[in-house]
């Protein structure tokens, strides 16, 4: 029995990770801002992480094995963590992004150095605090967020650079939808005018990486992607058989395009993670459930039903 404490974790992926560590019987505790009720179980704690007087206030003493860290998104908020949980846990697991690759442009699939956060530097005097300048920059505040941690945390930290993310009923996302009501109305899905594949896993396979994570040894960033990318296309051709209708594309040379079609090429390799032991599925067995799955569950407009 382990003590695990999960940060964020109130929806989608979070919520099957706390029940997986649930099931195996661990102990734990999740900590968020108390925006949604939390899941049942669990111990639960107050705070914006982001606030590191409230952030100690809410932990006290408590100490953990394993922190599992779903809502890392800056810099500060991982000097923040640096710090009050130097002492308090073994191993720290951060969820982060394919993104960090989005500089990227290769045919062959990415690994793992190809973003060493040894080298990035950070900012830790940017406006992370502001909403728009945080969103804008995703990609680059999860790399500096690991860039934070890599330069010394005094506990073992991984970095899960995780694919894009399809399936479940609460996929709150919309993107499926917008596929789906642009295919039903008959009107045309705007892509690049070189359209890449990218890489993708099932959001329960990413519950499943996690929690085998957790329990493992090895540090560093490691890419977690379900075998077999997918273009554009391959998702619409899953979304057909549940608006009756095929979708057409145009290319777009400048402007706004749809989500998941890329410019670029940087589909992650998950070699390091196969090797260290998870058997990946392949998207061919997963995706029309994933579909089927989100937009069945959401009218097939992308709207979430509450």
């Amino acid at each position: 029995m382990r003590d695990v404490l999960v940060i964020g974790g109130n929806r989608y992926f979070g919520k099957r990770l706390i029940s997986r560590l649930l099931n195996s019987g661990d102990r734990v505790t999740v900590l968020n801002r108390g925006s949604s009720a939390p899941p049942a179980g669990v111990t639960a704690l107050r705070a914006d992480r982001g606030d590191e007087h409230a952030l100690r206030t809410a932990l006290g003493p408590r100490g953990f094995d394993v922190v599992v860290d779903q809502v890392c998104y800056t810099p500060r908020q991982a000097d923040i963590a640096r710090r009050v949980f130097a002492g308090r846990t073994g191993r720290y697991v951060m969820t982060s992004t394919v993104e960090v690759y989005e500089y990227e442009d290769s045919a062959a699939p990415v690994g793992e150095n190809a973003v060493d956060p040894l080298t990035l530097p950070v900012d830790l005097a940017a406006p992370w605090d502001d909403a728009d300048f945080r969103d804008g920059h995703y990609g680059e505040g999860k790399r500096q967020a690991e860039a934070v941690f890599a330069a010394g945390a005094g506990f073992d930290w991984v970095s899960v650079r995780t694919a894009h993310v399809l399936g479940g009923a609460d996929d709150f996302t919309g993107r499926l939808g917008h596929y789906a009501s642009l295919m039903r109305a008959g009107r045309p899905v705007a892509v690049p005018a070189t359209n890449h594949p990218a890489t993708y896993i099932h959001v329960e396979e990413i519950a499943d990486f996690l929690f085998w994570a957790a329990a493992r040894d090895f540090t560093g960033p490691v890419n977690e992607n379900s075998h077999g990318p997918l273009t554009t296309a391959d998702i619409c051709a899953a979304i057909g058989p549940l608006t009756g209708t095929e979708a057409e594309f145009t290319a777009v040379e400048v402007g706004e395009t749809s989500p998941f079609s890329f410019a670029r090429s940087y589909g992650m390799d998950n070699a390091r993670a196969t090797a260290l032991g998870f058997a990946f599925g392949h998207t061919a067995d997963w995706l029309g459930r994933a579909v089927a799955e989100t937009l069945g569950a959401h009218g097939g407009d992308g709207e979430a039903r509450r």
